[in-house]
Parts: structure tokens; sequence; C-alpha cells
């Protein structure tokens, strides 16, 4: 028999509340005395409530974004089994943390949105929806307890008289003996664990010098109020946690992954914004392959869910974006139709979230939230559709340090008073917008021109956003571009803050505004640690000038490109760094700069180790060059990795079809390889939409791949006509998320 369910056999009870529609308040711990409202001393200590009052369970703060809990809690029938499918819990689970006294407004209330449990254990790690700042998380042991050490214990289930305490209860633990995965131990002073306990932090120490040791799992619950008087053993099993902090780190230093079904495991969509639909040629798809085999759909406008109609030229997933916009633990998919018209404004464009669910994008009771100009509330509601404005050309999307989401919409050829082509922004956060434009009195970098495009390229990271505006003009040098950086913190009227701007005449700048340069026509952003006790408060953001002239072999190169490298500081200040590029034949960075490379066109940055500070082989940046060729294959294309940190020719990667990556050959001419491009976590998405498959096909290098001396895996593809895709389709892997 395993060590999870030995103990309930011998008759001791899971520590879940009972179904609390029987009780007439909420019920909220330990025999123990009560911790006194002022004291937070325990403030880790969670109070969780599964369902509507289903069941109630205590838990404890490991990081701002995580709880460690029971297993127990979220088991269908914990009495037999206290397995747990990963991913978003079934029923919602509110977590209450810093608030020891129930009946006062202090501490945080959040919902837990996703469980990552343990199999040998009672144990399960529960993110929250947004992050606690405000209360210091329990640090873990890293000794086993040992028998006949006290222990303190901490919950919000019943008491000796109580079924529905409002206050923290603590009280003390011997530990009778020792295994590889629990503790059994006993109650002192008549002290026992109870109903609602499950999950509370046993701790070695007190005070500031408090460790985690355990986790309250079971309990002969002697004492405690409904139990049978004639039970009056205050035995019971905790579930270890000291030798979890590997796992425990691992688990919340990762970076998110896109999970449209909340299972826990990492889907894709991929979009081809040049397929025909119900014979409309152009209108557009987005494919959804679903993690673990869990099958394939196809969103469009003809679906009777996701707003609007297909129509020739609509360009649906002409810009992909995710986040949890709702916050329920369901990634959902912001997609564009850039070329959509609206009533007689042709190419106005429209941008729709669709809502992940259990069963996939639109299976949830909300489906989608459309966003166009015209309708709806804030900037949104007072803009106006016109013809190419090209609503969502551009999109990025996330959730602020404080865990807000939000989102980010290019409109670039929307028109500032009869300034065509000007360019603006529209940033959507809750239920409302605020538009982001050079004319606005709020210091936003430059003057509204028209071609400026502003709102052509958008990044932005959980501290910071910035904006490009590939076609300003700088001086007299047109299309010379320039970008603004904005903070997520909002000014009184409810719009984000401005940081400043740059272009290449900038002294900082290595280079010069030049004509034609696009400085700002591609964007990348990512936060980071720059040492073990700052915050994630910095920024790592590149900037693409496809358009720079550059020079190799003492020869000006057009169009050759380049990207530069800027650090924003937690002070709002911004630091250059350096250029990323080709140059000479005999120097340390891989390629030469050709005419017409367009080299950074594209960009994708990421940061695979969040929590940790931040190194060579963790902060990494794609660049796409779409305009390479490759022996006499004019525009093959290839994608170029850096590290984000150190010299360019120190760490890069040369991925072209059929190189060591591991990306499929052969290369052929204008495949223009590395025009869509995407870093997650474990792996770089490159999108090859111009063949050589017809369809088109979408690449999925993992990220030691791309890691100079890292562990190779295998590549995955995705393509039409294979694996169940459907054989259609004329660009798949334009965008992919």
């Amino acid at each position: 028999m395993s060590g999870r369910t030995r103990l309930l056999a011998q008759g001791a009870a899971a520590l879940l509340a009972l179904p609390l529609a029987l009780s007439a308040v909420p019920a909220a711990a330990v025999t123990g005395p009560a911790s006194e409202p002022s004291d937070t001393t325990h403030a880790y200590t969670a109070r969780l409530v599964v369902g509507s009052h289903d069941r109630g369970c205590s838990g404890v703060l490991v990081d701002a974004d995580w709880l460690l809990t029971a297993a127990s809690c979220f088991a269908d029938d914990p009495a037999q089994s206290l397995s747990v499918p990963a991913g978003a819990p079934r029923k919602p689970v509110t977590a209450t943390i810093g608030r020891t006294d129930l009946s006062s407004a202090s501490g945080a209330e959040r919902e837990i949105v996703e469980l990552v449990p343990r199999t040998d254990r009672d144990v399960v790690l529960a993110r929250l929806n947004r992050p606690v700042t405000d209360v210091a998380p329990a640090p873990l042991a890293t000794t086993a307890p040992a028998a006949g050490e006290e222990l303190k214990f901490a919950g919000f289930g019943r008491t000796k008289d109580e079924w529905a305490p409002l206050r923290l209860h603590t009280a003390a633990y011997s530990v009778d003996s020792v295994d590889a995965t629990s503790a059994k131990v006993t109650g002192k002073d008549g002290a026992a664990a109870c109903a609602g306990d499950s999950g509370g932090p046993v701790l070695r120490g007190s005070g500031a010098s408090a460790q985690l040791v355990a986790l309250t799992s079971q309990s002969f619950q002697g004492g405690c109020f409904g139990t049978d008087e004639e039970q009056t053993s205050t035995a019971g099993v905790a579930a270890r946690v000291d030798d979890l902090k590997s796992w425990v780190d691992a688990t919340t230093g990762a970076p998110g992954i896109t999970d449209f079904n909340g299972d826990g495991v990492e889907d894709i969509a991929v979009a081809d914004p040049k397929a025909t639909v119900g014979g409309d040629a152009g209108a557009g798809l987005v494919r959804v392959v679903y993690g673990a085999d869990k099958g394939i759909a196809q969103l469009d406008q003809d679906l009777d869910w996701v707003p609007g109609g297909a129509e020739a030229n609509d360009g649906f997933g002409g810009a992909l974006a995710t986040v949890d916009y709702n916050e329920d633990g369901y990634t959902d998919l912001v997609v564009s139709t850039p070329n959509e018209a609206l009533g007689s404004a042709a190419g106005a464009g429209f941008v729709d979230i669709l809502f992940g669910a259990p069963g996939g994008l639109g299976t949830g009771a909300v489906k989608a939230q459309h966003l166009e100009q015209g309708a709806g509330t804030g900037a949104l509601l007072s803009s106006t559709p016109e013809t190419n404005d090209h609503m969502g050309q551009a999109l990025a999307a996330g959730t602020t340090a404080e865990g807000r989401p939000w989102l980010l919409i290019g409109v670039p050829g929307e028109s500032i008073g009869d300034l065509a082509a000007a360019g603006m922004a529209i940033y959507v956060y809750g239920n409302t917008s605020r538009s982001l434009a050079q004319d606005l009195p709020t210091n936003v970098p430059g003057a509204s021109e028209a071609g400026d495009k502003f709102g052509a390229a958008v990044a932005g990271d959980e501290n910071y956003f910035a904006i490009g505006s590939p076609g300003e003009a700088i001086g007299a040098n047109t299309n010379s571009g320039t970008v603004a950086l904005f903070s997520h913190t909002l000014d009184a009227d409810g719009r984000p803050t401005v940081v400043g701007g740059m272009d290449q005449d900038n002294s900082a700048v290595s280079g010069a505004a030049e004509k034609d340069d696009e400085f700002g026509a591609s964007l990348a952003m990512t936060s980071y640690r720059t040492s073990a006790t700052s915050g994630s408060g910095t920024s790592m953001l590149a900037i693409g000038s496809p358009g720079e002239m550059t020079s190799a072999n003492g020869t000006q190169r057009a169009q050759a490109g380049r990207a530069i490298l800027v650090r924003i500081n937690p002070d709002k200040t911004w630091t250059y760094l350096h250029e990323l590029r080709q140059g000479e034949p005999d120097d340390t960075v891989s390629g030469t700069s050709e005419v017409g490379d367009r080299m950074a066109e594209s960009l994708s940055i990421v940061n695979t180790a969040p929590h940790a500070v931040a190194t060579t082989s963790t902060l990494l940046v794609a660049v796409g060059i779409p305009g390479e060729a490759l022996g006499t294959e004019a525009k093959a294309g290839a994608v170029q990795v850096f590290s984000a940190l150190g010299a360019a020719g120190d760490n890069d990667v040369w991925v072209e079809p059929g190189n060591g990556p591991g990306l499929p050959g052969p290369y052929k001419a204008n495949q223009r390889v590395g025009e869509s491009i995407h870093f997650t976590g474990t792996r770089l998405y490159v999108g090859m939409p111009n063949g050589p498959s017809a369809y088109g096909a979408l690449h999925a290098l993992p990220i030691g791949n791309v890691v100079p001396g890292g562990t190779k895996g295998t590549v995955t593809t995705y393509q039409p006509g294979t694996g169940g895709l459907p054989a259609a389709g004329k660009a798949f892997g334009s965008a992919a998320r």
C-alpha cells in the first residue's frame, strides 16, 4: 500500500472541511489558541475555499505567486485517492492570504488558477491569479523533521467549539516518526488538527527564523468540533516539504506556457492569414494544436462564436498574442483581423480575445471579447474606424508586475487629423481602453506626421512597453524611425505614463538616424533580474532597424539591417548596451552584412529562468534575417540567436534550413526564413509560410538547440497534410503563439 493512502486505510481522516452549506457562516482551525488580529507572525498562512463553499482548506505562501497546500483539498474523493490533475482547478478556488482575522480587510484575496501536484505525497503547488506582494513567503526548511522534535502548525479549520472560526489558530506537534515523504505527529496539550486545516504550514522555529518543514495532511481529529467524543487521539500525519525546495524553485521559477484548455500541457496556435475560408481567398484562419494529442481545432470568422464573418482578404490571424485576460487559469488567444472592412472603411481592422476553457478555446460560457473602434468603452468607443487604419497589425499582451492583464494594439494606419497614417496604439485593460499617440499632451516623444506609422510594432513585459514608429522622419531623414517607452503605471486619466523615447540621433545610441533605417520596425521585450537581491524590475528591449545601411569590407551595404539592445532600469531610465549585426567576414559574429539582408525585420526575446539572475544562456534574442542569401539562393533567409548579455559574437547561433540547430532543409530562394519567429520558455518557433511546403510550416526548435553547448532535442514540425493538420492553406506559420 502506498504511503499516500496508508494512514487513510488505518482510520485517520483527511482534514477537509465538510460541505460548508451545513454551516451558517463560511467555515474557516487548529484546536490551539487563536492568533491576535495584529499578529503577522503567520501571515503567510492562507485560507482556501473550494467551489461554492464545497470545501475549506489551509495553505502557505511560498512565492509571491504560489501557495503550497494539500493535494487532498482538490481530490475528488481523498479517502480513496489523492490524485489531482495538473492545470486549472475544476472548481473556482479563493485564497485569502495575510488575514489572520477573517472579519478584517487586511491581506489579499486571490483566485487559484493552476495546480502542479506531487505524485508521491499530499502536496500541490497552487498558482495565484495575481501576486501577493505585501506578505513575506515562508522559507522552506532543508533538513528533515526528527523524532521527538517539536513543530508548530497553523490553520483555518475548526476548533474545539467552533465550526467556523474567524481567526487563525496555532498549536504544537511532537514528531513521532519520519519516513521518506511524511511524518507521523501527535498534537501536544490536547491540540489536534481539524477539518479545514489540511495544507496548513508545519514550522520549525518561530518568528523571522521559522522554516516550513511540512504541511498538515491527516488527523484523527480528537477534540475537534463535530468529532465523536470517544475519539480522543490527536495523532496525525504531516506531508514533508523540506526535501522539495528544488521542485518548488523549478516550478515557481519556470516561464508560463500557452495552455488554452488548462490541462498543464503546452498548446500552440498557428496563423495562416492568407488561407481560403468558405471560398473567400485570404480570409484567414488559425489552427490550434492542443498538447498531449488532445486534438486540432480551426478558428475562423465563419464560426458562430467568432465575431465577424469570413471575407476575402480579411487576414484573420494577421497578428497573435496570448494572455489570461479574464484570470481564470486558461490562456486566452488574441487574434487580429487587420484588413477587416467596417462599413465603408476598407482595411479598418479589429481584434478579438478568444477565451480559453476546459474544452479549449471558445468552449466556455463567455467565448470572446470583441474590440473595434466605435464600439465598447474608453478610447475604442470614442475612436472612428477609417479606411486602412489596420487596427491590430501589431499586438502585444501580458500582465503587469501587480498581475493586471493588459493588451496593446497597434493602429499604424490611423489618421491623426489630416495626417494620414500617423498612427496610434490602443492600450486595453479591464473593461476600458486608452489611446496613445504622438499628439497627446502627455509627453509622448515626437510629433504626429503623415506616414509615421506609430504602432507598426509593439512589445512589452511586466514593467514597461514600447511602441515603434518606423516611418518617423528625423530631421530630413524620412522613414528613419523612433521608439516611445511607457510604464504600466497609470496616470490620473487611466493612461499609461511616458518613460521616454529614443532614435538613432540620440548621443547614447550608436549609429545615426538615416533615411529608410526604419528604426522601431520590430521590437521585443522581457523582464529579468540583474542580481540575486534585485527583483524583476529591469527590462531588456531589442529594437530592429531592418533598413539600416552597414559597412562590411569597407563597402556600404544598403538594407543590411541591425538591432540594438537597451536596458530599461527600475528607476525608469534607460541604458544603451550594444548593437547586434552581421559584420566583417573575419569577426566573431556569424554571417556577413549584405545588401538586402533586412536583419532584424523580426525579433523575439525570452528569459528562460525569470526568477534567477539572468545569464548568457537564459536571456536570449532571436533576430530574423529574411533577406539573407544562402549560397546562390536569394532571400532564402535565416535566424540568428544571440545572448542579450555579453558581446554579440561570443554566444550567437546561426539557424538556417538544414544546419546544426535542426531547422529542416533544404533552403530555397524567397523562403524568407526569419520573418516569423517566436520564443517561449522551452522552444524557438520558426515559421516558414513561404515554403518549401505549398501550405507553409512551423518548426519548434528546443531551446537547447539554439544555445551554445546546449542539450540538443528533437525538432517538432507542424505542417498541413501531416500530423492531423488538413492539407490546405497558403501561409501557415505566418505567426505562432
